[in-house]
């Protein structure tokens, strides 16, 4: 996830998050044009660490309220939110790789959709050098082949795309489940209307 700002649990500050969530907000600030694969592939990590982090801490905030600061001296619940980040993110990989490949194939007849697999392994194992449990991303490219031995490349990208890392986002976000069932349609809706923003910029950065 390129986490150039990661947390570390034992001397992590609220002024530390702030400036860490600016940086992702910076980050989504569109520089140039998608041109070829690597450039895909970068654009795939970046905003799928972006969606991931921002609504998962979006949401922790609004559900704890005057208590999100003081839970910044909790390591347990630092740590959980380290795990919930990993697995979330994971799944946000998988919806946006498949969903731009499937744009591509349909709007541009990109027809090299082996690529899909290769953009996502490649980016898994650059996340385990950054942290990402070895054991969550042997499970994340399972997965990944089982999404991809089902896909229609020619209607994914328009058939809710993003809903695994919806509710990835419900799942593994770190509060009580009888609070959780209560939010269920805004923590989803929160992350869909991430992902329109992260699509809007695809369209506009493939344009030629």
């Amino acid at each position: 996830m390129a986490l150039k700002y990661r947390f570390n649990l034992k001397d992590i500050k609220l002024e530390d998050f702030k400036l860490y969530l600016f940086s992702l907000l910076k980050a989504f600030v569109p520089k140039k044009k998608i041109k070829n694969i690597k450039e895909l592939s970068e654009f795939i990590q970046k905003k799928s660490s972006w969606v991931s982090q921002v609504t998962l801490y979006g949401y922790l905030k609004t559900r704890m309220g005057t208590k999100y600061v003081l839970m910044f001296d909790d390591e347990i619940f630092l740590s959980s939110i380290n795990k919930a980040k990993w697995n979330i993110y994971v799944v946000a990989l998988q919806d946006l790789t498949l969903y731009t490949i499937s744009y591509l194939n349909v709007f541009h007849n990109y027809n090299d959709t082996s690529k899909a697999k290769e953009i996502y392994d490649e980016i898994i194992v650059n996340e385990i050098k950054n942290g990402m449990p070895e054991e969550l991303a042997s499970r994340g490219k399972e997965k990944f082949q089982e999404r991809l031995n089902k896909i229609d490349w020619k209607k994914y990208y328009n058939s809710w795309p993003f809903n695994e890392s919806a509710l990835a986002l419900y799942e593994w976000s770190p509060v009580a489940q009888e609070l959780k069932s209560l939010d269920r349609k805004i923590v989803l809706n929160s992350m869909i209307l991430k992902w329109e923003n992260v699509q809007d910029e695809f369209i506009k950065l493939i344009k030629i």
